[in-house]
């Protein structure tokens, strides 16, 4: 991580890491076993014989619950289409939620899945008890119910409810928007687009902000909302059984983000990491990232594979067991490697909410190895496109001017003079460029006027290459002119000349010894030219 901030520290805005996605189960102990469900109906309901339409009961009260609540409320209600992710699509109403600054739910959503259950069966031989029923787990097909609901605390939400016993409930939540209600509450300025923000008044408040997110404050708004939208129980059975849920994480994403100043060089940068990644990224250093110890007996696969998604984004993912580390970037100047377990024992953690800091300690330290592999990788030269932007032309008022092209003459001339022919305090005025050109390349006056040199003039300063000495006419490079200047220069003459004399026409002597190290380099660049001409020729 600090390797990562050392090498490009003056381009990033900013660096927060926080909770992505978290999923988390919210069950109750006491009905999720056989035995439960036979104390629950036979000794708190005197129910025998235990029997589907008993189970069935409690299912169609919360069927017809959950009709009248939604009729009362005004809340709309559809089934599920096919293969139709709804966080898109429910946007609308989401928005007009926080336009009237009303909490609660705002869609309904029905869906068949697969859940928990469970079955009766009448034993298959008599037995003393003629209403002994066997009771026993499966999973089965029924209904279930996603509630879509923007809460005070914790944003944007949602949670699914299985309609059968064990009544077992699932949240979705997302630390970002978690972080977004508490800058808002405190009245911090930024910009935010989907699960990322791009723009901060105060980077050290959001990362506070991010911080705070804690097991008691997730858990009073998961039972507050248990509460309100599952299964109802009465006193009298909460009073008999501990009905109270306790809650698990079943999915957990944790992200470090790096916001940039800037789009340049953030795509070559990534680019090249995903080069280089899937290279560098073998066994041995993805399970030191992940912090698993590499064996014989390790569990699943350790790869690295570089996908695409949605938009044309491309994903570099790393893979150790149950957990995936991704990289990917966004919005032009974001970047975020996101650290994704499916089962946290991979990392020797307990599922309880209450080790949601430990949880936090160990993607957090992840993510950070992995920002230091990164570093490593980023640490290389980037395509920088100076030739294809100065040779675009520029809008100066109303007028159009041209681009600076790399194979105009005349340019490469006036920037040699103006880099080697000394530096003036005051600045070089026209008539000394225009004697100092004719005299250098030995040219006649008609050949290189004083309007062309004011012409060329001209082009360089519309492109921020020369700049005037206040109000005089007099002329010289800025830094950036200097540093165009040289490479236009150092191109022509110390690359594109030489190799190009090596190539058409006549190669320096190989059994002779090279006179200076540029020219052993010039002869390596040669070699290497040739093997591209006859691959390619192949």
């Amino acid at each position: 991580m600090e390797l990562f901030t050392n090498l490009f520290g003056s381009l990033l805005a900013f660096v927060y890491h926080c909770f992505d996605r978290i999923v988390i189960l919210g069950y109750l102990p006491l009905l999720i076993r056989p035995e439960n469900i036979v104390h629950f109906f036979q000794n708190v309901h005197k129910v025998s014989p235990i029997t589907k339409e008993a189970l069935r009961k409690r299912t169609d009260e919360y069927h017809a619950w959950v009709g009248a609540f939604a009729k009362k409320n005004n809340i709309a209600m559809e089934w599920a289409g096919k293969d139709v992710r709804k966080k898109d699509d429910l946007q609308p109403e989401l928005q007009q939620m926080k336009r009237q600054n009303r909490f609660g739910v705002y869609f309904i959503l029905k869906s068949m899945e697969i859940g928990p259950s469970f079955r009766i069966t009448a034993p298959k031989f008599p037995t003393k008890d003629p209403n002994y029923r066997i009771v026993g787990s499966q999973r089965s097909r029924y209904t279930h119910y996603y509630f879509y609901i923007w809460d005070e605390v914790l944003g944007p939400m949602s949670m699914c409810v299985g309609s059968f016993f064990p009544f077992s409930i699932t949240f979705w939540i997302n630390g970002h928007h978690f972080i977004e209600r508490e800058l808002l509450r405190e009245g911090i300025t930024f910009r935010k687009d989907d699960n990322a923000f791009l723009s901060v008044s105060d980077p050290r408040a959001l990362q506070a902000a991010a911080d705070r997110l804690s097991p008691d404050i997730i858990r009073k708004r998961l039972n507050h909302w248990g509460l309100a939208l599952g299964p109802k129980f009465s006193q009298k059975e909460r009073a008999v059984m501990n009905l109270n849920r306790l809650h698990s994480i079943q999915q957990v994403e944790y992200c470090r983000n790096f916001i940039f100043k800037r789009h340049f060089p953030i795509h070559q940068l990534y680019e090249r990491s995903c080069d280089i990644g899937l290279m560098r990224l073998t066994a041995d250093k993805v399970s030191n990232v992940f912090g698993f110890r590499l064996h014989k007996r390790l569990r699943g696969k350790l790869h690295t594979v570089l996908e695409k998604i949605d938009h044309g984004h491309h994903v570099l993912r790393a893979c150790a067991k149950n957990a995936v580390l991704r990289m990917y970037e966004k919005f032009s100047t974001f970047l975020r490697i996101e650290a994704l377990s499916n089962n946290l024992k991979d990392f020797g953690l307990k599922k309880s909410l209450d080790h949601l800091d430990a949880v936090r300690q160990k993607l957090s330290a992840v993510t950070d190895r992995f920002a230091a592999f990164e570093g490593e990788a980023l640490n290389v030269h980037v395509d920088y496109p100076l030739f294809q932007q100065l040779a675009l032309p520029v809008t100066s008022g109303k007028t159009r001017v041209p681009g600076i092209k790399i194979q105009d003459t005349r340019i490469i001339r006036l920037m040699e003079v103006l880099l080697h022919s000394g530096t003036k305090i005051t600045g070089w005025r026209t008539a000394d460029i225009h004697q100092a050109i004719l005299e250098a390349f030995h040219l006649k006056a008609d050949d290189y006027t004083l309007t062309q040199l004011r012409y060329d003039i001209r082009k360089l300063k519309h492109h921020a290459l020369v700049q005037r000495d206040g109000k005089r006419y007099a002329y010289r490079l800025t830094e950036m002119g200097n540093k165009a200047a040289l490479m236009f220069v150092l191109f022509h003459k110390r690359v594109c000349g030489p190799l190009a004399n090596s190539l058409f026409n006549k190669p320096p002597r190989p059994d002779l010894k090279p006179a200076t190290r540029i020219e052993t380099a010039y002869r390596k660049a040669d070699r290497s030219i040739e093997q591209v001409i006859q691959l390619l020729a192949a």
